[in-house]
């Protein structure tokens, strides 16, 4: 496992592969990395499908309201959670593999509960999405979902939680 340094501000989530440890950044965008920890309490992500996988580019989940496996996944990509969207806390960190962005529609103040997770270094997404965590165990997970958009048999998060909880 690897070492966490802050409980409080990592997310550990169970994929069909294993876990992937993500670092959230709560000094660069607060308000992102409380809200993901609010849905994983609430367990809101678990069995969320990931439902635009882009080879060579990013695997895209979160759509709470859309996205449970099960559900009526044509719609999954289109809908966020019960909270208010989120304004961009746009940074001076990258889009590099691993760090997760979030979400949104073409309002950069849009985002709510959906996320994706780069698959290589995606410099043209610097400064327009915001990064609010990094993956520091795992990414070989990551880098297995199923890819589509929409997948044919999309994979899920099986759990996310707040490491401080678990």
């Amino acid at each position: 496992m690897a070492e966490i340094k802050d409980p409080e501000n990592t997310i550990i989530m169970e994929l069909k592969d294993g876990e992937v440890v993500i670092e959230l950044l709560p000094d660069v965008a607060p308000k992102h990395c409380e809200r993901m920890k609010v849905l994983a309490r609430a367990g809101a992500y678990d069995d969320v499908v990931f439902h635009r996988v882009i080879d060579g580019f990013m695997a895209q989940s979160g759509d709470v309201a859309h996205g449970k496996a099960g559900g009526d996944l044509r719609r999954a990509g289109t809908g966020g959670s019960e909270h208010p969207d989120l304004p961009a806390e746009f940074s001076k960190l990258p889009h590099a593999r691993g760090t997760l962005g979030a979400a949104r529609s073409q309002n950069p103040n849009s985002a709510n509960s959906q996320f994706f997770i780069n698959f290589k270094d995606n410099d043209f997404l610097n400064g327009q999405y915001t990064v609010y965590g990094r993956v520091i165990q795992g990414m070989e997970h990551v880098d297995a979902i199923t890819r589509g958009e929409p997948p044919a048999n999309p994979d899920r998060m099986i759990s996310v939680k707040v490491a401080a909880d678990v």
